[in-house]
């Protein structure tokens, strides 16, 4: 299928009542593009590997919103008109949206600007019209990861077939889904080469923001007894479910809960106070310094602490987190920009 792009030119102080009044004319799911700092909560909040770069905060702000094409190239504004209503714009007298054409849109649009306009500073206050090309929005990423490897780990995609012959000594099935990464990052492989280094046959392992549950999974198949997960996005259960079940792990071996166990008693004392031989936390060292005071209440005495999604200069973050929580740090690995800092109790 086609889309159409209207690409909002603006400012931030502006976004939130143009995405409102654009929601009135049938514009629905806007992405924005600004570079506001984000809060702490935000960091705590995003599900990736590498914070992104936005750059200084120069108060502009895009609005980008999608509308699909129907095949007489129409604009489906969610779904027909009833039969008898008028039509005004884009949207009908009887508050059902209907199939209008992008110069109708494009019209709606720029009225809605020029009301604004008249009582606020809306920035530039353009609009750019584009169409896209076909895109399967679901599964179009999945171009972009192939299987790879981690020393004599294979991590291989759910859609590829592992190579006849391969030699591997473990092989990871695994789908991230749309939300999580895949694995391919350096934390990620940090974490990986850590886990295997201190797991022990029948540990008690804790992954905390644990995603698609990579890491949990491999601990798993390295020998550890069970492993139980947290994550604030709704999302990691699908993915973790599926991943359990492309590489043979009992759901019986592998708990997840969707909370945030650094401020939540009911998810520590569900999780087992004292009973971790190994904490698991691949987040920003923002993060971290946050999360890390609740960690020695989690593990048993001689438990391992293992980080990583630490930029290269924030490892002293991390540690003094460490540190002031009563562990003690054992080592820190290095890959490219990113650290692993690794303690005990």
């Amino acid at each position: 299928m086609k889309w159409i792009r209207f690409r909002v030119k603006t400012n931030t102080e502006a976004e939130d009542i143009i995405i409102s009044d654009l929601y009135d004319i049938g514009l629905e799911g806007a992405q924005i593009e600004d570079k506001v700092p984000l809060s702490p909560l935000d960091k705590e909040q995003m599900f990736v590997d590498i914070l992104p770069d936005f750059g200084d905060d120069d108060g502009t702000a895009v609005l980008n919103f999608f509308v699909e094409t129907d095949d007489d190239g129409l604009l489906i504004m969610g779904g027909e008109p009833e039969a008898g209503t008028m039509t005004i714009g884009a949207v009908n007298t009887a508050g059902d949206i209907r199939k209008v054409t992008k110069e109708e849109v494009l019209a709606d649009i720029n009225e809605v600007l020029d009301d604004i306009r008249s009582y606020m500073d809306i920035g530039e206050g353009t609009v750019e019209v584009s169409e896209t090309e076909d895109i399967d929005w679901l599964n179009n990423w999945k171009n972009f990861f192939h299987s790879f490897e981690v020393d004599d780990i294979l991590v291989i995609p759910s859609w590829e077939d592992v190579p006849e012959g391969d030699t591997h000594k473990f092989i990871l099935h695994i789908d991230p889904g749309t939300a999580f990464g895949t694995g391919m990052h350096d934390t990620t492989q940090l974490c990986i080469r850590n886990i295997r280094k201190h797991v022990k046959e029948g540990d008690k392992l804790l992954d905390i923001g644990t995603g698609s549950g990579i890491l949990a999974i491999l601990g798993l198949m390295f020998g550890a007894g069970c492993a139980y997960g947290t994550d604030l996005d709704p999302c990691a259960e699908e993915a973790v479910r599926e991943n359990c079940e492309n590489n043979g792990i009992s759901p019986d071996a592998f708990k997840l809960v969707i909370g945030n166990i650094a401020t939540d008693e009911e998810i520590q004392n569900d999780a087992g106070v004292g009973s971790y031989d190994i904490v698991v936390a691949n987040i920003l060292a923002e993060v971290l310094e946050v999360i890390t005071p609740c960690v020695p209440k989690m593990l048993k005495e001689g438990g391992i602490y293992i980080t990583s999604g630490i930029l290269n200069e924030k490892e002293n973050i991390v540690t003094a987190a460490m540190e002031k929580a009563g562990l003690k740090v054992l080592d820190i690995t290095r890959q490219g920009e990113w650290s692993s800092v690794t303690a005990v109790k």
